[in-house]
Order: C-alpha cells, then sequence, then structure tokens
C-alpha cells in the first residue's frame, strides 16, 4: 500500500507556543489556507481511504483539504503524544518550571518521563500498531492520514531505524507537511516523501 501522511495545519497554540498535546486547539486562518492549499496539491490523487485523528484540529484540516470525502475515519490511536500535564501551558512556562524534563522533551526525548503523561516510546509503539492496522485493511490501495507532527514523526523514525534520540534531527514536521510512505506485502516499509521532500 501508500501511506500519505499528513499533519494538521496552524492552530492558535502553535501561535502562542502553548504546549498542545491530546487537548483541542483550532486553526487560525493560517492553518485553513493550508489545509485547502494542501488539498488543491493533492486534488488529483485518488484515495481508496480517509483516516483521522479525532482531535478538532485534525478534523477540520480534513474538512478543508478533503471537503467532498464522505466516508473519513476518525481514530483516537492517531492521535497526538499525550503530555497530561503539560497542556495547555507554554513551553516558556515550562522550561522554567520543569528544566530537567523539559530538556529531555526536545533533546533527549528518549529520557522523556512526566508523570501522566506519554513518553516518546509510549507514542511510537501506538503510532506504529494504527498504522499496521491500517495496512492490513487496505493492502495494495492508496491511504491517506491526517495526524500530528510528533505522531508521524515516531512512525517515520520507525521505518528508517532512527533512534529516539535524534528524534527532533531534520525534516521538520511543518503544518500541513505530506509524507508518503510505501508498505509491501511482508509489512516492510521505504519513506518515499518526507514532509514534502522526496527521499531518495
Amino acid at each position: 500500500m501508500q501511506l500519505h501522511l499528513i499533519r494538521h495545519g496552524q492552530t492558535n497554540w502553535n501561535e502562542e507556543k502553548r504546549i498542545q498535546g491530546q487537548s483541542d486547539s483550532i486553526l487560525t486562518e493560517l492553518g485553513v489556507s493550508q489545509a485547502r492549499a494542501l488539498g488543491e496539491r493533492l486534488r488529483e490523487i485518488d484515495y481508496a481511504a480517509l483516516y483521522s485523528s479525532s482531535s478538532v484540529r485534525t478534523r477540520q484540516t480534513t474538512e478543508h483539504a478533503f471537503p467532498a470525502a464522505s466516508d473519513v475515519r476518525f481514530r483516537d490511536e492517531l492521535r497526538e503524544i499525550y503530555l497530561g500535564p503539560w497542556e495547555g501551558n507554554l513551553y516558556a512556562d515550562m522550561a522554567e518550571r520543569e528544566p530537567d524534563s523539559y530538556k529531555h522533551f526536545w533533546e533527549q526525548p528518549h529520557l522523556f518521563a512526566v508523570q501522566g503523561a506519554e513518553s516518546f516510546h509510549d507514542l511510537q509503539r501506538r503510532a506504529v500498531a494504527a498504522v499496521a492496522e491500517i495496512a492490513a485493511a487496505h493492502a495494495g490501495e492508496r491511504v491517506a492520514l491526517v495526524s500530528h507532527g510528533a505522531l508521524i514523526k515516531s512512525y517515520l523514525c520507525h521505518v528508517e531505524g532512527r533512534p529516539l534520540n535524534r528524534f527532533w534531527e531534520p525534516p521538520t514536521m511543518h503544518n500541513c507537511c505530506h509524507s508518503i510512505v510505501e508498505i509491501a506485502a511482508d509489512g516492510s516499509a521505504k519513506i518515499v516523501q518526507y514532509a514534502d521532500e522526496p527521499v531518495g
């Protein structure tokens, strides 16, 4: 199958530099424009199925990018990394309040461990399991999946064998970026486009 992974458009919390996680934020005007522009770029592509995180920002992105879609499958397991007590706070405030954990989050994500939040290991296991289930249901088909930056990046790290301590290395998962992974019948996968850039 061919899996098209799309990050949501810019949100009000992106703009405020506020931690989102699984809390709900909404698209800004720019975010709506990004989603519509993405939809124009993908207009000629025929998808057998369309999946989306159940979060408000991904639902809105899906609505604006694929306005004619009638059967979107919303899945909780495609939501962003759950950051529990951090969610809703400004990144700058958390850097002051919990400097060690904040450093782990951005510089040593394999060590990130906050009580009541997912680790990056948890996130990656969830992402890989969700994609495996979708791939099994759509062998030989082309599928679009609208989700979140960290979830998508965790899956791409798995595909390329990148360890989680290098999680945040480029390419950057910018708003409405589009990645493509080809998944063979035996479950092996390769990235052919990463955040809008061709691979290989």
